[in-house]
């Protein structure tokens, strides 16, 4: 979102066979947890807006879009695979930079998370519009290949 940077959130799941991200906890962690008073902050500052997420199977899954019908937040329509189409991916290109940058890198999960979380909160409000102004000319861009692939 311009001008805005949305919370960051470090997901909590055990991994492993059975313990991925599932729907359940990606309404409890993320919708529920944070997106819910964030839109509603973001829709009374900015009027109507839309939800931006990738065709993960959590954020597909018939109970997740039942999430967003209940709670009357509209979803961006986001292509399959198109990770050029999003411009988070291109912030998170940003963070893993600052993180690279770290003298001295995290040795355990609760540093990880900590230099994260720093890095997030550290990462210029600039860096993140410039990735958003560019989606005008990503979106045209995709529309004129139709159908070709475009690497950026």
């Amino acid at each position: 979102m311009k001008d805005k940077k949305g919370p960051l959130v470090v997901l909590e799941y055990p991994g492993g066979k059975g313990g991925g991200m599932t729907s359940k906890r990606y309404q409890e962690q993320v919708l529920d947890a944070v997106l819910k008073d964030f839109y509603t902050q973001m829709k009374e500052t900015r009027g109507s807006i839309l939800f931006q997420q990738d065709s993960a199977p959590s954020h597909t899954s018939k109970s997740t879009k039942q999430w967003f019908r209940d709670h009357g937040i509209p979803l961006l329509y986001y292509p399959p695979s198109s990770p050029d189409m999003n411009p988070i991916e291109r912030v998170w290109h940003e963070l893993k930079r600052l993180l690279q940058l770290l003298p001295h890198p995290p040795t355990t999960v609760r540093g990880l998370q900590d230099a994260v979380r720093d890095a997030w909160d550290s990462l210029p409000i600039e860096d993140i519009n410039k990735h958003v102004n560019h989606m005008q000319n990503r979106v045209e861009d995709v529309l004129a290949a139709k159908e070709g692939h475009i690497r950026y």
